[in-house]
């Protein structure tokens, strides 16, 4: 982890000190929906998309393939409009509470997380029934 940002910004410095970053400057942002706590999706944000997201009241994050910021719903409708942003124990994710309007995945499912489900409700989880016996 590295505490200096990749690229100019104009974020707190006493929040951007507390910031655990990756190597190349990022933080993991979970956008999550602010009333019913459904996870919507997962971006990169660096310095300068924390401060535009805790500063305009919307999601701005960093793309690594593009590199360049880009606004949650600009192109697509689907805006996420902030509600709270909070760092995790470590400072190394931030969690954005929304109100997601739309699809939140660029696929148009409602979550980045619909469509590949791996296990559910417990389905094949008899190991861990079979230990707590």
């Amino acid at each position: 982890m590295t505490s200096t940002p990749a690229r100019p910004s104009r974020l707190d410095p006493e929040i951007a000190a507390r910031l655990k970053r990756s190597a190349d400057g990022l933080l993991p942002a979970i956008a999550q929906q602010y009333d019913t706590g459904e996870v919507l999706m997962l971006g990169w944000m660096d310095d300068e998309a924390l401060h535009r997201t805790l500063t305009t009241g919307r999601c701005t994050y960093w793309s690594r393939s593009r590199q360049e910021y880009w606004v949650k719903g600009d192109t697509s409708g689907h805006f996420q409009w902030v509600k709270s942003v909070a760092l995790d124990c470590d400072a190394d994710t931030v969690l954005v509470k929304v109100d997601q309007v739309g699809a939140a995945c660029h696929t148009g499912a409602r979550t980045c997380f619909d469509e590949d489900v791996l296990l559910k409700d417990g389905d094949g989880g008899s190991e861990a029934s079979a230990t707590d016996q």
